[in-house]
């Protein structure tokens, strides 16, 4: 099971499965983000168009590709698919383990260290 499946389930994509977390005491503005991180889901290579779509929007993808082999042709194509995106808006994107793919708009780097141990 990877880590995306275990923040969101196996059930369908809802806001409702989202915990809000609040910030306590600590003084928020209604300030709208330039850039949000979105949460998918690679089952087969429609799911890229929207990933693509909100990669050039200027958002950070997260993807989870548990589905997937990363021996898969499927993967490789998807993959390839990707990477072009990102070398297109000169972002960045990494593979994490065989799980995920963190796709970055322009202007964002991917750290290739963990924090911690």
């Amino acid at each position: 099971m990877g880590l995306m499946s275990k923040i969101l389930g196996e059930s369908s994509r809802n806001t409702g499965d989202y915990i809000e977390l609040s910030a306590g005491d600590l003084a928020t503005e209604d300030v709208e983000a330039k850039m949000q991180i979105k949460i998918a889901k690679i089952g087969d290579k429609t799911d890229v168009i929207d990933i693509k779509d909100e990669v050039y929007d200027g958002n950070i993808v997260i993807a989870d590709i548990t589905r997937h082999s990363t021996q898969d042709r499927t993967m490789e194509h998807i993959t390839d698919e990707l990477k072009q995106v990102a070398k297109e808006v000169h972002g960045d994107i990494v593979q994490k383990d065989d799980d995920q793919l963190i796709i970055a708009p322009t202007g964002v780097s991917i750290s290739r260290e963990r924090i911690g141990r």
